[in-house]
């Protein structure tokens, strides 16, 4: 049965980075199967307005020309270091979404709203009642937690307000969706949520991406960084590794973004490191197709307790398109990385392993050829969209009205009580 949804966030296509991108695929997969669906967003900021001036990023047309997204204007902002400023840009952008919905005259069976930030969460907990629809939460990041976890902010204060916003998000929330499993026991201890009100869903690849990524150049070898340069990824070990990889003539190509990506840079001139290139943000499809290009991806997190339950997205988007990995991680991270046998992982973050972890896969083509195969085949049997949102699927499935006066939500709680 189909039902007309609303999705809120504020990342969304042409947005580099994972959110974006794991937006972008709800919104297209439910569309796939019937639902009439509608985008509440931004135009995109992240990690800076500017770069979508260029029309590379814009290579889908159809999204290009959908009426039913809806962008919010922003400031033309660069995301900020200074946390405070950047919660401030977040409720800004919060305020602007409550007057959308506050003036929208449309109605939705089902509002899905993606977190962090955690104020996006709010709007919609509002439209929830607004529309008095039922209201599936999205949360790809623990917020306050995962701001204290980059050592950068220790306002007690508002972390005491903002987890008492948390837990009253959760607790508002008619289901919960995770896309790392080490979310879930954080959840149902701190804010009391039934397990069973809770589905895992990672972020994932969808079968054309699989299919399209190019083969490796054997002829060559070289290592790859992608994805976020920021708070949370440990820019010393990254610096150093490609340091030690220079003495081996081992090149290291960096496409990245965010609040460190400038110290990144400078500091590597300052060392004098000659076998880094670092490139500009590229679209999804064309990132893809480089990361195909490399024969190792280099995956960092800060060892902060609250990246034990992140899964980063770039350990997946590596797997699509078969690149063996050498990470700097813990946790969660670890553990996949080693269940999935697709690279190699130093827990204590010693850069003299992980060259090695380099060398021993330059050195082994056999070895690499089977390491890019796992990868392949652990996407297919556990992150492809056309078989995750089979769960959200069920999760959006609400009856139609029945009780004159009350949403299709509202009438399908009452006939579930009737029925105990």
């Amino acid at each position: 049965m189909s039902n007309k949804i609303l999705i809120i966030s504020q990342n969304f296509y042409p947005e580099v980075g994972s959110a974006g991108n794991r937006i972008k695929n709800l919104y297209l997969q439910l569309k796939k199967n019937d639902h009439d669906v509608d985008v509440l967003t931004t135009e995109p900021t992240y990690p800076n307005k500017n770069i979508y001036t260029d029309d590379h990023f814009w290579d889908d047309e159809e999204l290009n020309t959908d009426q039913n997204i809806n962008r919010i204007k922003v400031s033309n902002k660069t995301y900020s270091r200074r946390i405070l400023n950047r919660l401030f840009y977040y409720l800004k952008i919060a305020f602007k979404m409550l007057f959308f919905i506050i003036k929208d005259k449309q109605k939705y069976d089902v509002v899905l709203v993606t977190s962090p930030p955690i104020f996006i969460g709010f709007v919609g907990l509002i439209a929830k009642y607004r529309y008095r629809s039922k209201l599936i939460l999205d949360v790809r990041d623990l917020w306050p937690d995962s701001l204290v976890g980059v050592g950068v902010f220790d306002y007690k204060i508002v972390i005491k307000v903002l987890k008492w916003l948390e837990k009253k998000l959760y607790k508002g929330s008619d289901e919960i969706i995770v896309n790392s499993e080490g979310f879930i026991q954080y959840i149902t201890e701190n804010a009391q949520i039934n397990r069973d009100d809770i589905s895992f869903i990672p972020n994932a690849a969808n079968k054309s991406e699989l299919a399209s990524t190019i083969h490796h150049r054997e002829e060559e070898f070289n290592v790859i960084y992608v994805g976020n340069i920021g708070m949370a990824q440990d820019v010393d070990i990254l610096i150093k590794v490609a340091k030690e990889l220079e003495q081996h003539h081992i090149h290291l190509n960096v496409i990245g973004y965010g609040v460190n990506q400038k110290e990144f840079v400078n500091e590597c001139k300052v060392k004098r490191l000659t076998n880094i290139t670092v490139k500009k943000p590229v679209s999804r499809k064309d990132c893809l197709n480089l990361m195909a290009e490399h024969q190792v991806g280099i995956v960092t997190l800060n060892n902060s307790n609250v990246f034990q339950t992140v899964l980063p997205g770039k350990v997946i988007d590596y797997m699509i398109c078969g690149v063996p990995i050498v990470a700097s991680v813990s946790g969660l991270s670890k553990r996949t990385i080693e269940r999935a046998n697709v690279g190699f992982v130093s827990e204590d973050r010693n850069v003299s392993d992980m060259v090695n972890y380099i060398l021993l896969l330059k050195n082994n083509p056999d070895l690499r050829r089977k390491v890019s195969e796992n990868g392949k085949a652990f996407v297919k049997d556990h992150f492809l969209w056309e078989k995750n949102i089979k769960k959200i699927l069920e999760l959006v499935r609400v009856k139609k009205q029945s009780h004159i006066g009350l949403s299709s939500y509202e009438s399908n709680k009452i006939n579930k009580v009737g029925r105990k």
